[in-house]
């Protein structure tokens, strides 16, 4: 679908932090959204972009021409980022309360508020969304709206980054009934805003503990296959999830192992034909982050790879293999997302385009 249209203001709270300088550099050029403010901590305000972000620039591209000069405002002062944009990008650092407070004071501004982070993922009536399974779940708008006394402004979610690669095979699946997953996570180090320059000790070594990573893996997923049930969104309650996260040194890619059981017993060809043709409307519509094809299954058995796989159509595709029958579960397998497109910021965006075509992100 070709939108013409003119792009929105759009504003990145928490713009010097590693998911703000991935939304930075996702939104220099994209056909919908024209970058209006960058906001950032009180000690960052006033400064250029350029200055504020300093020697921490972390993304392989180089830093936009068209933000080295932008002032940063100050993410608290509101009212002022709110009356210059359209709709804000939330990858603020403080905590869960401070974020659910000023993601809250930006919606009650009329201005839309897409999240990168997971203060509000809980919230009942805030939608967390991987566009292409849970779609409905941005009909919890309307609710959410009356209860912050708004007409447009309300808080959108993207889930946590380690979801993504298994929750769409997950989901593929549905009919196939999953009830119990067993999940182990190897996470990249970009994960917690960090590249082997400022994180040495990460280099050849593995750490077994990430924090409140593992609740979010087994929870989140439910939270996605859930349904809209009297103005909020209810979790499903299959299938049950335990998970272990790990902490390894690859730079961008959070890998999944997964061992499966399920009530009904397809054959491996129609698992992976399920995956393979596995899409939603971000595909069907043609949304400028989209993959076009949102799951690959890869053949060999070496596969997927960190170095091989996690750019996969922009990083915004997931990757899985190694499906097989298992002698103590189902079926096992591996999946593969990038952590910080698919997983963070570009999962973010695409949330908002999809936001943008169903008519729920306008111009002001």
């Amino acid at each position: 679908m070709e939108m013409k249209m003119e792009k929105l203001r759009v504003g990145i709270l928490g713009a010097t932090g590693m998911v703000g300088q991935r939304f930075v550099t996702l939104l220099s050029d994209h056909p919908y959204f024209q970058i209006e403010v960058l906001a950032a901590s009180a000690r960052s305000a006033g400064r250029t972009y350029e200055e504020a972000v300093g020697g921490r620039w972390k993304m392989d591209t180089p830093m936009p021409e068209t933000v080295r000069n932008m002032k940063v405002m100050n993410v608290s002062d509101v009212e002022s980022v709110a009356g210059q944009v359209d709709m804000v990008f939330s990858a603020v650092d403080m905590t869960k309360d401070e974020i659910r407070k000023i993601e809250e004071a930006y919606a009650k501004t009329e201005t839309p508020v897409v999240s990168n982070n997971s203060a509000h993922r809980w919230t009942p009536d805030v939608p967390m969304v991987i566009p292409e399974i849970n779609l409905s779940h941005f009909d919890v708008i309307p609710f959410q709206r009356k209860r912050l006394g708004t007409t447009r402004g309300f808080i959108a979610v993207k889930p946590n980054c380690s979801i993504q690669a298994y929750a769409p095979a997950l989901a593929a699946w549905k009919e196939y009934e999953p009830y119990e997953a067993v999940i182990t996570t190897y996470q990249a180090i970009s994960g917690v805003g960090k590249t082997f320059k400022d994180w040495p000790e990460m280099v050849g070594n593995i750490i077994p503990y990430i924090g409140g990573e593992e609740e979010k893996s087994e929870r989140e997923p439910l939270r996605i296959l859930g349904r809209l049930e009297d103005g909020v969104i209810v979790p499903a309650k299959e299938p049950v999830i335990t998970c272990q996260c790990v902490r390894v040194p690859v730079l961008n890619g959070h890998t999944a192992a997964v061992f499966l059981k399920m009530r009904k017993h397809p054959s491996k060809e129609e698992l992976i034909d399920r995956l393979v043709h596995f899409s939603g409307y971000p595909q069907e519509h043609h949304l400028p982050s989209a993959p076009k094809q949102f799951i690959q299954y890869l053949e060999e058995d070496n596969r997927p790879q960190v170095a091989l796989d996690v750019d996969y159509e922009k990083g915004m595709g997931v990757s899985i293999g190694r499906l097989r029958e298992d002698t103590v579960y189902d079926w096992k397998f591996i999946g593969l997302a990038h952590n910080t497109l698919r997983g963070a910021a570009g999962g973010a965006v695409l949330c908002a385009e999809t936001l943008v075509s169903l008519g729920y992100i306008a111009r002001k």
